[in-house]
């Protein structure tokens, strides 16, 4: 199964872990990758993970999670159409590098786009007619799989 990890489930697992939320999507995050490592999920990113990652001010998160970017299965090129893809997301009213990293996940096919942040969550359920890939948290797409298994 072909997902996409936006950076925000990247960082999630170095958040403040003394709410309860934070640690289980926490656990979540790290279970999916645990999953990709062990190939029963292929993780399709993008250059803009890559960017955002490399924007984290601090620099020993910013490796930790750079770190998290050798598990990538693969890396949806960003063309003409994701561009165009994208721009239209934003006049929907996508943040731009919202709107560039669901133009990737359509563009790759992927299952589903799953992110951690609520705003980014709102909007794609806002928009679900609009956008082509479902837009998921990690903790609830999990435990769902795990009950469809």
């Amino acid at each position: 199964m072909n997902i996409y990890l936006d950076v925000c489930c990247l960082n999630r697992p170095f958040d403040d872990h003394t709410q309860d939320r934070i640690h289980l999507e926490s656990e979540a995050v790290l279970t999916i990758l645990r999953y990709c490592r062990l190939g029963k999920l292929a993780w399709v990113s993008s250059r803009i993970v890559d960017y955002e990652v490399l924007k984290t001010p601090d620099g020993d998160k910013r490796q930790k999670v750079f770190g998290f970017t050798e598990l990538k299965a693969s890396e949806v090129e960003i063309d003409h159409e994701v561009r165009s893809r994208a721009k239209f997301l934003e006049v929907s009213g996508f943040k731009s590098l919202d709107a560039l990293h669901i133009a990737c996940a359509e563009k790759a096919r992927v299952e589903v786009f799953l992110t951690t942040d609520d705003q980014l969550l709102k909007m794609a359920k806002r928009h679900k007619n609009e956008i082509r890939v479902p837009v998921e948290n990690p903790l609830k797409w999990l435990l769902k799989i795990r009950e469809n298994t």
